[in-house]
């Protein structure tokens, strides 16, 4: 007779190899073909609501490994709160206007761009937007993303243009709205103004140089030890270009200055940083007399090569960090400069046209690129002799988001809100307290920039994006910024979109009979001014969440990487405090910036840039899924192929144990043949007992949002408690007892509830591998696992006093499993059921195994033929363990012949004539 068809040996449909990258489209169209997403929705009715609002990624390119890591999170977050039991809808969005989509439309149009209309080259972006949307939606979806994909929300979308029209009437009703002349951040290659939000930072090498001021007014009254001589006050500065529009020198009112009799001349510098400047320049000099800064209050020096006056004035931002403490100031160049000027009733001047270029009328550099005027700057103070020194300095410079180059200062006429108007700022601040911030160093961030920031300018000057729908009076000039015609054009957005601006002239757009309260004339130009992009995505709260019924304000988590401090979360803040009082998210998770496995970040002039697409066609999607979850986010984030390769190695780990499961449980009805707990032997209870400590910590590691804490709890679990120690014991229970004895319907128990505990755990994480178990488990069940709850806890289960007594046979056992090895080594033994092994153990451990020895348990805790406690061993002979005190074990070969069915020897084989050739215990089994 053969036996192997009396084994009970794992049978299953379930591949043994995963072949991901084939089989997630698969289950992706199984998900699409069976309504998934809708069905989520359905079943999530009459839930607690959880909203998690997506923060739109821009629609200009194909997805990268940033986006993927983002998108990720957020379906792990949701795939888990609606196992939790929430009804946790997600709509996706896209960020569809602004600059880079429009310089992209100007690229592909070459010489035609000059050629079409403004009206036109909308149509053109929003065309290429569109493409764009549809490359990012299936490349969103190939990651496993569930979500209201058809239905997603397009910051171009026309009742998205009229609500963010609307809102910026909100600030125009409340008076926050203003334009203003002062200097913002301006890009003379993208010719736009940029928000602080659109500046980056590099290194930077810029001219150092140090200029005199001739000092006109005498102030030898004051200081005596000047009199009859040249005096003049020397300021420093990394932006020769700015000295034509120089209007005034700052000292600081507490600081004490120096008077320096140097070659014949006087300098005057800060008293604390004569030392520097006079090393800096090469110079000797001898202190002639100090004096407090308002000796020079208000007292006129000579700009070096223009003939007008630069006043010195007293202002608290100079500091002793570098340079004179006395600094240069162009009103119209630099923020503090233009506080100053604004105070002191200086004019805002500007000789800098949109393209970075001085104004033809500009004496010595009229027409010079600014940055290009720099050496001719410098050669016309050395040529008037106010040049005192020149060099260099590497610095951090801002740069332009988009183009990378360099940025200036530049005064313009810009549309601002006020940070004061209203408490923006004090409310703001106040609204971040009350968020909770993942990780807590979010909040101090935000919070320091929102503290520190100037009044945000909103206006653009390009052609893509949402007008500033305001008008200006022809005959007077006069600007119409009144609320209730914003509200009137914002209505019209909503029916024509935002192109009406472009196609509509004024009066169309205007409230019949509208006049100038200035001087009462009835006709208007528009505003060509466009709204800043970070305007369009922060009204996304009052666009999406409050007019969707299955949505809701605040939304309970925004999560986007720690770069949207400055952007999204920061623009949604002020968009939202300032219209409602309050901030438009109650959590703000935060992740760090995707880099190689050295930690460098991406570049492709380096050559380490990972595309999601390259992993998903190697790995597939699922192992994208899980470097997700196994990452800290809270830092920079790794990948690496490397990387990668060890995540699939433990995927791999997962897989086999669901694999393995499956096949032992093939024949096994939940409904049916389920063991109670009572019932069961020791090691299924310490099973039971390790599958709730994982189910505390995976759930627990859900609620807190810490992923990796899940990752290494479950490949922990599949690899140690469950491949090297729970399963490997089991399989001789599993395949050789009777089919139907309580002894393997127990077992199937037991791994029947690991099995559907562990893919209920990973669903979010292992989206398309747990489904696809799912579909093969026993039992009734939800069509998909992404439609079923976690698993319940069981704390009856646990038993610390079960779980220590066993650690010590798990010690035992693995000096064991040293002895074997050695044995196998030496080729006294070939496989461990070719074995007996002989234990002598102090005491305690001599106790519990024999305790543990009862109907041959300790044979199958160490998968060897035969174990005997009783027998001494011969000193010097066998394994002395050094982990366990007074253990020795000794491995021979064990006794007996091979039973042809289970593998272990007897000494009994063939005790029953009709089972001539298998031992007593599976005689019984197969009888």
């Amino acid at each position: 007779m053969e036996y192997k068809d009396t084994l009970n040996l794992p049978t299953t449909d379930f591949p043994m190899k995963a072949n991901l990258n084939q089989r997630e489209p698969e289950v992706l169209a199984t998900w699409e073909k069976n309504g998934l997403y809708a069905a989520i929705e359905e079943q999530g009715k009459g839930k607690p609501l959880y909203v998690l609002h997506d923060g739109p990624p821009y629609a200009n390119g194909h997805i990268h490994i940033g986006h993927a890591l983002n998108k990720i999170l957020k379906d792990i977050i949701l795939k888990g709160k609606r196992m939790e039991g929430f009804n946790a809808p997600y709509v996706p969005g896209w960020d569809c206007h602004g600059l880079p989509i429009e310089l992209q439309v100007e690229k592909n149009l070459g010489s035609k761009k000059h050629e079409i209309s403004k009206l036109e080259m909308r149509r053109e972006c929003r065309k290429y937007a569109e493409k764009f949307i549809a490359i990012q939606r299936d490349e969103f979806k190939r990651l496993g993303v569930l979500g209201d994909w058809d239905n997603p929300y397009l910051t171009m979308n026309y009742e998205y243009e009229g609500q963010t029209a609307a809102e910026l009437a909100k600030f125009a009703h409340n008076g926050s709205l203003y334009r203003g002349k002062k200097p913002v951040h301006w890009c003379s290659s993208c010719v736009t103004a940029l928000a602080e939000a659109e500046v980056e930072y590099a290194d930077h090498t810029s001219p150092s140089i140090y200029v005199k001021f001739a000092l006109q007014d005498d102030i030898a009254t004051a200081v005596p030890a000047l009199a009859g001589k040249r005096v003049s006050v020397v300021i420093w500065t990394t932006t020769p270009w700015t000295i034509p529009a120089n209007l005034a020198i700052a000292l600081h009112p507490e600081f004490t200055y120096a008077a320096l009799e140097v070659n014949g001349e006087v300098l005057i510098v800060a008293e604390g940083l004569k030392d520097a400047f006079l090393a800096a320049n090469k110079l000797e000099g001898r202190v002639l007399a100090t004096f407090p800064a308002q000796v020079l209050e208000r007292k006129r020096c000579k700009h070096p090569f223009y003939d007008r006056d630069s006043i010195v004035l007293l202002g608290e931002h100079v500091t002793l960090e570098a340079g004179t403490g006395c600094v240069h100031t162009a009103p119209g160049h630099g923020q503090e400069d233009y506080e100053l000027a604004l105070k002191e009733g200086l004019e805002i001047y500007n000789p800098v046209d949109n393209h970075g270029k001085y104004l033809s009328n500009l004496e010595f550099f009229g027409g010079q690129f600014v940055f290009s005027a720099n050496p001719l700057v410098i050669e016309k103070l050395q040529e008037v002799g106010a040049l005192v020194g020149a060099g260099q300095v590497s610095h951090s410079y801002p740069h332009c988001w988009r183009c990378k180059k360099p940025i200036i200062f530049r005064a313009t006429e810009q549309w601002f809100i006020s940070m004061e108007a209203n408490g923006l700022r004090k409310q703001s601040l106040a609204s971040i307290e009350e968020v909770q911030w993942i990780p807590k160093w979010g909040k101090e961030r935000i919070y320091g920039m929102i503290e520190n920031r100037p009044d945000w300018c909103i206006s653009r000057q390009r052609t893509w994006g949402v007008p500033i729908t305001a008008f200006s009076c022809t005959a007077c000039g006069e600007y119409l910024a009144d609320g209730a015609l914003m509200d009137h054009v914002a209505a019209i957005f909503k029916e024509q979109s935002a192109d009406a601006w472009f196609e509509w002239d004024a009066e169309k757009l205007l409230p019949a009979d509208t006049k100038c309260p200035q001087c009462g004339a009835s006709t208007f130009s528009k505003e060509m001014d466009i709204l800043d992009v970070w305007f369009d995505s922060g009204v996304s709260h009052a666009a999406v969440l409050e007019p969707n019924p299955k949505l809701a304000s605040p939304a309970d988590m925004y999560l986007e990487g720690s770069d949207q401090h400055r952007g999204w979360f920061h623009s949604s803040l002020l968009e939202s405090v300032g219209t409602r009082g309050r901030a438009p998210y109650k959590n703000v998770l935060t992740h760090g910036f995707v880099v190689d496995g050295q930690g460098r970040k991406m570049s492709k002039s380096v050559g380490n840039v990972v595309a999601p697409e390259e992993v998903i066609k190697k790995y597939g999607g699922e192992i994208l899924r899980l470097w997700v979850a196994a990452q800290d986010y809270r830092d920079d984030i790794r990948i690496s192929q490397e990387i990668l390769t060890r995540l699939s190695e433990a995927y791999r780990r997962i897989r086999n144990t669901c694999r393995y499961i499956l096949g032992n449980i093939s024949d096994f009805d939940p409904a049916k043949d389920s063991v109670p707990f009572d019932k069961m032997p020791e090691l299924d209870r310490w099973a039971l007992h390790q599958l709730e400590l994982l189910k505390e910590k995976v759930l627990k590691s859900y609620g807190e949002y810490e992923f990796h804490v899940l990752y290494h709890a479950v490949n922990g679990f599949c690899t140690v408690e469950m491949s090297a120690f729970y399963l490997d014991i089991l399989k001789d229970r599993v395949y050789t007892s009777r089919k139907d004895s309580v002894e393997r319907k127990s077992a199937q128990t037991v791994m029947y509830l690991i099995l559907d505990s562990l893919v209920r755990l990973t669903a979010p994480v292992l989206s398309f591998t747990s489904d696809e178990v799912w579909g093969y488990m026993p039992g009734e069940r939800e069509a998909s696992v992404h439609l079923a709850q976690f698993p319940a806890l069981n704390p009856e289960w646990k038993d610390d006093r079960l779980v220590e007594r066993w650690e010590r046979i798990m010690k035992v056992r693995a000096e064991v499993s040293k002895a074997l090895e050695q044995a196998r080594v030496a080729k006294t033994i070939g496989h461990s059921l070719d074995a007996k092994v002989t234990i002598n153990a102090a005491a305690l451990e001599a106790v519990q195994l024999h305790e543990f020895n009862e109907n041959n348990s300790l044979r199958d805790v160490f998968i060897v033929s035969a174990v005997d406690l009783t027998t001494p061993i011969v000193p010097g002979s066998g394994y002395r363990s050094e982990a366990v005190d007074g253990l020795t074990i000794l491995v021979t070969a064990a006794p007996g012949e091979k039973c042809e069915r289970c593998w272990c020897y007897s000494e009994e084989l063939g005790s029953e004539s009709d089972h001539p050739t298998i031992c007593p215990k599976c005689t019984a089994a197969v009888k």
